[in-house]
């Protein structure tokens, strides 16, 4: 593989990695497919081998990702009102700034029904930082293993 394409697949994994902190970017899958695509190019065992675990981990992750915030959020008491005022502020958020709007947007429609429930500030505020440590859980273990798969490909390439 020459040089650019391979800083293009550089790159498609570095917007993965970025992917998994922005909210309807699919990361997980921006990583996977730049590791494909750079397998396809490749031929090696080494290209191979890191495809097949590299697949492997991240369909891990996504299990691990789908299962550890429903306990989580079950555990904070998060309802589906909570989850639709969330969507609605990061729908809201995302239109008014787009992209880096959604999450603030999520975090305020979280408070706004918290406020709602609750009715004063410090406890809806205590109750976002609890759902936000249950949400954030996932995310980390989403980019510790894009961040992973991303160190194993660097350094294939500098052992190969």
């Amino acid at each position: 593989m020459d040089l650019p394409q391979l800083l293009l697949v550089g790159l498609v994994l570095l917007l993965g990695v970025v992917g998994v902190l922005v909210p309807g970017v699919p990361g997980t899958w921006l990583v996977w497919a730049g590791v494909l695509w750079w397998a396809m190019h490749e031929r090696s065992a080494a290209a191979w081998t890191l495809l097949v675990a590299s697949t492997a981990l991240l369909l891990v992750v996504q299990v691990v990702k789908w299962l550890l915030p429903p306990r989580r959020l079950r555990g904070v008491g998060v309802t589906r009102r909570m989850a639709a005022y969330a969507g609605a502020g990061a729908v809201l958020g995302f239109v008014l700034v787009p992209v880096v709007g959604a999450v603030p947007g999520f975090v305020g429609g979280i408070y706004l029904c918290e406020r709602e429930r609750l009715g004063s500030h410090g406890e809806a505020w205590a109750s976002v930082r609890a759902v936000m440590r249950a949400v954030g859980t996932s995310v980390l273990v989403e980019l510790f293993a894009c961040l992973l798969v991303v160190g194993a490909w660097a350094g294939t390439l500098m052992w190969a």
